[in-house]
C-alpha cells in the first residue's frame, strides 16, 4: 500500500513519488484546469473537474485495467493550489488493492494528459522568462544602455568646459581636445562653442552642434536632447537643484568587458497574484537616491500578496502615465548576501481593472532585474521607500552582477 504522486507538469510525466501509508492506498494526480485563471480560483467549481476526470479514467480504465478498477476507482477531491496564472488541482483517487496498477496508471496519464491540453503545465513560463532575461541583457548592452555609461559629472556655475585636453573641466576619454562649453546659471544650462569652434562631427539632437539652451528636467532624463561625437553620447540631467553631465560610450569597458548577468533558477512560487488596491487621489512619495538628492513620485496604489505564509503590502510608482507600467523598488534579506545591497528593481504593467479600481495585479519576482547603479558608479539609483524593504528572502531573479557591492 501507497500514495502515488504523479505530476502533470513534471517534462516526462512519469510517476514521482509513492509512499507508503498504514492503510489505505492512495494515488495523487496533480493537474491543471487551464481555462480557470487564478483570479477565478475562489469561485471555480471543482465538481467540473471531477466529472471531466471521472469521463477520462472511466474511458482509460476500460480499456487498459482490470473492469474492477472502474467500480473502485473514485474521486475524493479537488484541491485548488497556489499558482499564479492558472489554477491547478491535486486530485486524490482512491483505489484499494491496486497498488501493482500504478506504473500503467500513470502511464495512461501521461497520455490523456499531453502537453498543450487541458491539464497541462504552462509551459509559457520558463518560455517567457527566458525572452524577457535576453531582452533586458540587450537592453543593457545597447549602445545607450547602462552598460555604456562612463561618467557623470557635476556641473558647476558658470562656464565648464569638455573635452580630452588636460585644461578642461570636464575630461573626456576620447573625441575633440576641446569639445564644447556647458554654461550653468540658475537653473540654465546653455551650450556654447569652444575658442575654435564646434568640431564638424559633433551633434545635438542629430543635427550639427549650436549655441543653445539644453533642456533638463528633474528626473526626466528621456526629454533632454542627446549630444553625440564618434561613440559618444552625453546629455544634461537634472537631480534637484544640481545639474550634471553624463556621458556614455558604445565602447565602454563594461560593454566590450561584459561576462554575463547572474540569475537565480526560475520558481514559478514566486509570480503571484496580487490584489491591488487603488489610491484615489494618488499619494505622493518622497524616494531618496544614492547620490544624496530626492524627489517625488506619484504612488496610484498598493498591491497586497501572501508569501512566506504572510501578507505584504507594497507600492509601485508611476513614472510616466503615458506607458501603462508600474514601478517597484525593492530590498530584500538577500541583499546581504547575494544579490545587490541598495535595491532591486520589478516592471509590471497595469492591474486588471485599471489604476482607479480595485482589481488583480500579476507580481513576478523571478524579473526582480538590478538597478543602473549595480553595474557603474555614475548611476543616480532611488532608493526603496521603507514600505518596500521586505525583512524575507526572495531567491529569484537577477543576483549581484559584481562579486562585491
Amino acid at each position: 500500500m501507497g500514495v502515488a504522486h504523479y505530476r502533470g507538469d513534471a517534462p516526462k510525466r512519469v510517476l514521482s513519488e509513492v509512499h507508503p501509508t498504514p492503510t489505505n492506498h492512495f494515488k495523487a494526480y496533480t493537474v491543471r484546469e487551464r481555462s480557470v485563471r487564478a483570479s477565478n480560483r475562489e469561485s471555480a467549481e471543482p465538481a467540473w473537474l471531477a466529472r471531466t476526470l471521472t469521463a477520462r479514467f472511466s474511458f482509460v480504465f476500460s480499456k487498459g485495467l482490470p473492469s474492477f478498477a472502474v467500480w473502485r476507482a473514485s474521486l475524493l477531491f479537488v484541491k485548488p493550489l497556489a499558482f499564479p496564472r492558472f489554477a491547478p488541482h491535486a486530485v486524490y483517487l482512491r483505489m484499494p488493492r491496486l497498488q501493482r496498477h500504478s506504473r500503467q496508471l500513470a502511464a495512461i496519464l501521461a497520455v490523456l494528459l499531453p502537453a498543450g491540453s487541458l491539464f497541462a503545465q504552462d509551459g509559457n513560463f520558463l518560455k517567457d522568462l527566458a525572452a524577457w532575461r535576453t531582452a533586458h541583457t540587450a537592453d543593457l548592452l545597447k549602445p545607450d544602455g547602462w552598460l555604456s555609461l562612463v561618467g557623470l559629472e557635476w556641473l558647476q556655475p558658470g562656464n565648464n568646459s569638455v573635452g580630452t585636453a588636460p585644461d578642461n573641466k570636464i575630461h573626456l576619454s576620447k573625441g575633440s581636445a576641446h569639445l564644447a562649453v556647458l554654461h550653468l546659471e540658475g537653473e540654465n544650462v546653455t551650450l556654447n562653442p569652444p575658442a575654435g569652434g564646434f568640431p564638424p562631427d559633433f551633434l545635438v539632437a542629430g543635427a550639427p552642434a549650436k549655441p543653445q539652451s539644453l533642456r533638463a528636467e528633474g528626473n526626466k532624463d528621456k526629454f533632454a536632447p542627446r549630444m553625440t561625437i564618434g561613440t559618444l553620447n552625453m546629455y544634461v540631467i537634472r537631480r534637484e537643484s544640481r545639474f550634471a553631465l553624463r556621458i556614455k560610450d558604445a565602447q565602454s569597458p563594461s560593454i566590450t568587458g561584459f561576462h554575463g548577468l547572474k540569475w537565480y533558477p526560475p520558481d514559478e512560487n514566486y509570480r503571484v497574484i496580487a490584489k491591488w488596491i487603488p489610491y484615489v487621489p494618488f499619494k505622493t512619495i518622497t524616494l531618496a537616491t544614492l547620490v544624496g538628492t530626492n524627489y517625488d513620485q506619484p504612488v496610484p496604489g498598493a498591491a497586497e500578496f501572501v508569501l512566506a505564509g504572510k501578507t505584504w503590502r507594497i507600492e509601485p510608482v508611476l513614472e510616466d502615465p503615458a506607458v501603462a507600467k508600474l514601478f517597484f523598488i525593492f530590498r530584500d534579506t538577500t541583499g546581504t548576501t547575494t544579490t545587490y545591497g541598495a535595491c532591486r528593481f520589478l516592471y509590471t504593467g497595469f492591474p486588471t481593472n485599471g489604476l482607479d479600481k480595485p482589481g488583480e495585479l500579476v507580481l513576478d519576482f523571478n524579473r526582480l532585474e538590478n538597478p543602473p547603479c549595480a553595474y557603474t558608479p555614475y548611476s543616480t539609483c532611488p532608493l526603496p521607500p521603507p514600505g518596500n524593504r521586505l525583512p524575507i528572502p526572495l531567491p529569484v531573479g537577477e543576483q549581484r552582477y559584481h562579486d562585491l557591492n
